[in-house]
């Protein structure tokens, strides 16, 4: 059985508990486009799924918690949780997911298409190409080169 902590995030305010909220996903033509291409040129396709995407993420806003049911002690009602990180529920989660995900990209010297941001390409020196977009915490990485399909996947684990 498994268990999660998540936050009530209808209860949260804007300007107070979250600024912003408004994450980028891969337009269905995109995700489209990449296995019909990738059908097309015989490339290997993988998609991969990102455990904890919500989680872990440095939180701007100061958001507190009150404790679950069962961790409150006697003669400690009064006190409360103050979240350093994100935490599903949030209404920032996925926004900080987006913009740590598109870092890494950029870092990684992969270039953000003009038309659709979720989707990142790279082209090495030998004229190797990789495709990558991402649907919330989904991905679809396809190209002509096994090894840096391989790299990426070592990179992002």
């Amino acid at each position: 059985m498994k268990a999660r902590l998540v936050a009530k995030g209808h209860t949260q305010k804007e300007g107070i508990d979250y600024e912003e909220t408004f994450a980028l996903i891969a337009k269905l033509n995109t995700i489209r486009m990449l296995i019909s291409l990738a059908t097309k040129k015989h490339w290997i396709m993988d998609q991969l799924d990102v455990k904890s995407s919500f989680l872990n993420e440095e939180l701007k806003e100061d958001v507190y918690l009150e404790r679950p049911e069962g961790f409150v002690q006697k003669g400690k009602e009064h006190l409360f949780c103050r979240l350093k990180k994100a935490l599903y529920g949030l209404k920032q989660a996925p926004r900080l997911w987006y913009e740590k995900i598109d870092s890494f990209f950029l870092q990684a010297s992969y270039n953000r298409s003009k038309n659709d941001p979720n989707l990142y390409t790279m082209k090495d020196e030998q004229g190797c190409i990789v495709l990558i977009s991402f649907y919330v915490d989904d991905l679809i990485i396809t190209g002509d080169s096994i090894c840096l399909i391989g790299e990426i996947k070592q990179q992002m684990s």
